[in-house]
């Protein structure tokens, strides 16, 4: 009993001095519900790079996803590269902001390695994995958005082509992050129509 109390008293003591320390260096500690509720797909970026810093806190985010028997049937692609960038922007209709953005994280989905080797496990579990993500994204103030790859066979071959990756990998959605310009913001999608309490 001693021990948890002390095990507590010294976790409320940490998280109090990150927070000072954040106030001290005028950095915004963010609630999960703050970053849930103030995510949005941002498309307008300044050109600024990306810290690998920040896209290593991203990725390890992502990692952090459930998926179906803990099978963890993703791999990530991640693209820093100008040249690649513009490349992967010319043959995505609907990720022409990759050309501003400071990086792209493509989340790949691995049926082999999914519960019952399925194809469906593959792609929920690195959906989960992508909504972290984008969460992770708007946490340290960055701003991305999900363009998908998957299904659309001729955007999934063109991510393939620039990025070599194998024929039993699913490019699931190339995720453009960067610094945002401020011009997008999010928007509130609550409708308590859409809630059903205790049975249809």
């Amino acid at each position: 009993m001693k021990k948890t109390l002390l095990f507590a008293v010294m976790l409320a003591l940490a998280s109090q001095a990150v927070a000072s320390a954040a106030a001290k260096e005028g950095t915004k500690v963010k609630d999960t519900f703050d970053v849930i509720y103030s995510r949005k797909s941002v498309r307008n970026f300044t050109g600024e790079p990306v810290s690998r810093e920040n896209l290593d806190k991203i990725l390890k985010a992502g990692m952090a996803a459930p998926t179906a028997v803990n099978m963890q049937p993703w791999s990530f692609v991640v693209v820093t590269e100008r040249k690649k960038l513009d490349e992967l922007a010319s043959g995505l209709p609907y990720a022409k902001m990759l050309i501003k953005a400071g990086a792209a994280i493509i989340v790949c989905a691995e049926p082999k390695s999914a519960f019952e080797k399925s194809a469906d496990f593959a792609v929920i579990d690195a959906s989960l994995a992508s909504e972290n993500i984008l969460l992770a994204i708007e946490a340290l103030d960055l701003g991305g958005v999900w363009t998908a790859a998957y299904p659309d066979q001729v955007r999934v071959d063109h991510v393939r082509k620039v990025l070599g990756i194998p024929k039993d990998i699913i490019p699931l959605n190339v995720i453009p992050v960067g610094h945002p310009t401020g011009e997008d913001k999010p928007k509130d999608k609550f409708k308590k129509e859409k809630i059903h309490w205790e049975k249809w």
